[in-house]
């Protein structure tokens, strides 16, 4: 909180357009896609897992609606289709771990590669762009002047809260990202919750697959390649400890919206783009190493 007031402070006085209502309502507007993204991530991390397929997951998921909604001009269908492609993918990602014990990181890291190629051959090369104003009211519509995924962002931020903090699923996945074989021999369900925990990150990654299509009002195969790494990177400088069993929704909220600021900062005072990834790199490592030095 203190580094997110630090960046705000200092934006407002080194740019005049930082807090302009056009700048503000476009820094919430993508710190609400980064989150949705995220916090499925964070759920993920908080087990001590990683999913390093969510880019490739919006990718497909974001490609499949945009060829129903084409196809068909069903909006519900197309919903059903991103959210139904997302939440498979989160599906097999969680038996290969939980059940073929496969590590997290090379599943998803496989997983990727694969989604990657179905989309690529699923697309063809082709773009599909032009959708009906009501589907894409989803990621550029406002409602009472602020962007609906706004709304989104904080219903979901308030559905992962009382998930986490208030329910025995929520409890027990803290409990398998803090320690395994404890959870295992106080009796909850590790797989299980292991299972539940990447169909939620599949699920929330279909979301923003469809916020981002209707945001971009096109779909082509490598949509979504470029949001893994900003994801993960909210989760951890939001507190999420990658040894599992410590974060919150709250900070990956807190994350994300550091991120958008720095970027956003970035752009506003002409620095050039080439240096957001050194940036985004740089930010990462110290959050990863605060954490490290916290767990000691």
């Amino acid at each position: 909180l203190i580094a997110l007031a630090l960046i705000v402070v200092t934006l407002s006085f080194t740019s005049d357009a930082f807090l302009t209502s056009n700048n503000v309502l476009n820094v919430l507007r993508q710190t609400a896609l980064l989150f949705l993204l995220a916090s499925g991530l964070t759920i993920v991390i908080l087990t001590a897992g990683l999913d390093l397929s969510v880019g490739a997951n919006i990718g497909l998921s974001a490609c499949l609606a945009a060829t129903v909604i084409k196809s068909t001009g069903s909006i519900s269908l197309a919903l059903l289709a991103g959210m139904g492609s997302g939440f498979l993918i989160g599906l097999i990602n969680g038996g290969l771990i939980a059940f073929l014990r496969i590590p997290p990181f090379i599943a998803t890291y496989g997983m990727l590669w694969i989604l990657h190629g179905v989309t690529y051959w699923f697309m063809g090369g082709q773009t599909i762009h032009g959708f009906p104003a009501d589907f894409r009211a989803i990621g550029s519509g406002y409602i009472w002047g602020i962007p609906i995924p706004v709304f989104l962002m904080f219903g979901f931020l308030l559905v992962g809260t009382v998930f986490l903090q208030r329910t025995r699923w929520g409890q027990e996945i803290y409990a398998v990202g803090a320690n395994r074989e404890a959870a295992h021999l106080s009796g909850i369900p590790v797989n299980r919750r292991l299972v539940l925990a990447y169909v939620m990150s599949g699920l929330m990654a279909g979301l923003a697959s469809l916020i981002f299509l209707a945001r971009l009002n096109s779909a082509e195969g490598d949509i979504g390649e470029s949001m893994t790494l900003p994801a993960i990177a909210a989760v951890l400088i939001g507190g999420t400890s990658l040894f599992g069993g410590v974060g919150t929704i709250t900070g990956t909220l807190i994350g994300a919206l550091i991120l958008t600021l720095v970027l956003n900062g970035m752009n506003l005072l002409s620095i050039n783009a080439n240096w957001q990834p050194l940036v985004t790199g740089l930010i990462v490592i110290v959050a990863v190493y605060l954490d490290n030095i916290s767990n000691k």
